[in-house]
């Protein structure tokens, strides 16, 4: 079985679809028979522009709070390098975390109480 990774990112909602089409695009979502599989939800990013940022949202020095999406997929972990560069290519903010998460084969779990 090939080694996946859940791969989440925080996007801001007008820009969510925009983002999910890179990750699909990009060969990431695939399940199965199934592709461009995604689970989004949404909640509220904050955060405090630096007096060098350059922000999509916000003015520097000022709090801000912004409705965002949190988009997560799964991915190939040989292809995580790749599908991280297509979301920061698609997505609107000068600093974009993506968090990559490695994901256990079903039979890793063999004795483990369940």
């Amino acid at each position: 079985m090939t080694a996946l990774v859940k791969l989440v990112v925080f996007v801001p909602e007008e820009a969510a679809d925009a983002v999910r089409q890179a990750l699909g695009a990009a060969g990431a979502g695939d399940v199965g028979a199934y592709s461009w599989c995604s689970y989004s939800v949404v909640g509220r990013g904050r955060f405090l522009p630096g007096a060098g940022a350059v922000p999509h949202i916000g003015t520097p020095g000022r709090m801000e709070t912004v409705d965002e999406e949190r988009i997560e997929v799964t991915c190939r972990r040989d292809r995580a390098r790749t599908i991280a560069a297509a979301v920061r290519d698609a997505h609107p903010y000068e600093e974009v975390v993506i968090d990559l998460y490695p994901l256990l084969e079903e039979d890793a779990l063999e004795g483990w109480p369940v």
